[in-house]
């Protein structure tokens, strides 16, 4: 109580003190600060709109958000430095600022995390704004990216905004960071009684037909000596199917879900079509010998004897 005492004793005097022409200056300071402020960040945005280069976008907006910090600190320290009361509060307040450390730290350790988290993200730039992530199960664009949280706009058009120091410590998922390609696939179970080759031959021939799939593209290294893309490998016998694997290229992520959505179901109609047989799941039970009659059962068939 003795501080807040104080401190309310000092802003009066501090008031009372002042003169007219003392006050000019403040106000001056007051009014000035938000308006630099908004200039720099129209300065920025105009910037922005001129550059042509996703990378550039990321630093001036980092920037922005860390010069206008920049001037409002300075803004604070100029009015404390012109109103000699609140100088000589801001000494006894530095004079003790070991304390006041520990107490900011332990209020807004939050804060300075996502604060911290948001300058590393500008300078190691494990993503951009423009670029497609998943990230905690959601996918997005990157919309913005502050000193405090980063916004994501997801494909339903909705805003995820999650806090810096949680996009550091998750693992990523950028689609866009080198190249827009993916390499797409699409799984189709087929009957052991149908025709592999058929089959193949049928999800060959409309991924060729599909106009977002990129044709002859060669795969990576990861999967060496295999033609160009598209091609049909077999990847695993299941219980009831014999599991074929469709491997596709397309332009981005948007392109992969929708020539996914229209080779499932032209491929089902070509299936249909041909006799290909795509099986629901069955069971086969297999009795080494007969089950014998549960005692209640044939007890019952000898009453019935005995009645007629």
């Amino acid at each position: 109580m003795d501080i807040l005492d104080t401190f309310g004793n000092t802003i009066s005097n501090a008031f009372e003190t002042l003169k007219a022409t003392d006050v000019l200056i403040p106000l001056s300071i007051i009014i000035l600060t938000p308006i630099m402020a908004h200039l720099v960040s129209r300065a920025f945005f105009r910037l922005e709109t001129t550059s042509m280069r996703t990378l550039d976008i990321t630093r001036q907006r980092i920037a922005r958000n860390v010069t206008i910090v920049i001037i409002y600190l300075v803004g604070l320290s100029l009015l404390m430095y012109v109103i000699p009361p609140l100088r000589a509060l801001a000494v006894g307040l530095f004079a003790s600022v070991g304390i006041l450390g520990i107490v900011v730290g332990l209020a807004a350790q939050d804060s300075l995390a996502n604060f911290i988290a948001g300058v590393t993200l500008a300078l190691y730039r494990p993503f951009r704004v423009g670029d497609r992530l998943k990230i905690l199960e959601d996918e997005g664009i990157v919309e913005d990216i502050t000193l405090r949280h980063t916004i994501i706009k997801t494909w339903e058009n909705k805003r995820i905004i999650i806090p810096n120091h949680i996009l550091s410590k998750e693992s990523i998922i950028n689609y866009t960071i080198e190249d827009n390609k993916i390499l797409a696939c699409v799984k189709v179970g087929i009957s052991y009684d149908s025709d592999i080759g058929l089959a193949r031959k049928i999800m060959i021939e409309e991924t060729k037909k599909q106009p977002l799939v990129i044709q002859n593209v060669p795969l990576r290294e990861t999967l060496v000596n295999t033609p160009g893309l598209p091609v049909v490998r077999l990847s695993k016998y299941g219980d009831s199917s014999v599991q074929l694997k469709l491997l596709f290229w397309v332009a981005d992520r948007a392109a992969e879900y929708r020539a996914s959505a229209e080779l499932n179901e032209s491929i089902k109609k070509r299936f249909d079509q041909e006799g290909v047989e795509i099986p629901l799941p069955y069971r086969t039970i297999v009795y080494k010998k007969d089950i014998p009659k549960p005692k209640k059962v044939k007890d019952s068939k000898a009453r019935r004897k005995q009645k007629k």
